[in-house]
């Protein structure tokens, strides 16, 4: 009785262990961005035109607007389902970052988010996506 007292308790105490474990690293990959300082400095080569907004567009409705949502509120219908919250891009904190600072975070993605360098792999598709959020996505 005594060993089987025992395992219990040793289950328990490791299935906390592992619980505690991935809480602390959920909190890690929630917190703030750390963003390279050359994105910070880094302009966006693609100048913002009717097509290259027109193909940020295409690209944000295809893998950004069902977390994101159609104007960038962070309230597309995948929000809801996820233990982290989506950014708003109309929030002052956000708009303040460098087209390079975005770009960095729509393509290396963090926590939650993926890397969309893998499924948008033309950087010139990231940073039309940019210009789509900075022109279009919190109108």
């Amino acid at each position: 009785m005594k060993s089987l007292q025992f395992k219990l308790m040793t289950v328990s105490v490791g299935m906390f262990f592992i619980f505690s474990l991935s809480t602390m690293l959920q909190a890690q990959t929630a917190g703030a961005w750390n963003i390279p300082a050359k994105y910070k400095t880094l302009k966006n080569p693609v100048a913002v035109s009717k097509e290259s907004v027109a193909d940020g567009k295409d690209l944000y409705s295809k893998h950004c607007k069902s977390c994101h949502g159609t104007k960038g509120l962070g309230d597309g219908p995948k929000a809801a389902t996820l233990d982290a919250s989506c950014s708003d891009f109309s929030t002052k904190k956000f708009q303040a970052q460098t087209d390079g600072e975005i770009f960095f975070q729509i393509s290396e993605g963090k926590g939650k988010m993926p890397a969309f360098k893998k499924n948008v792999p033309e950087d010139n598709g990231r940073w039309a996506v940019v210009n789509y959020i900075r022109t279009q996505a919190v109108k």
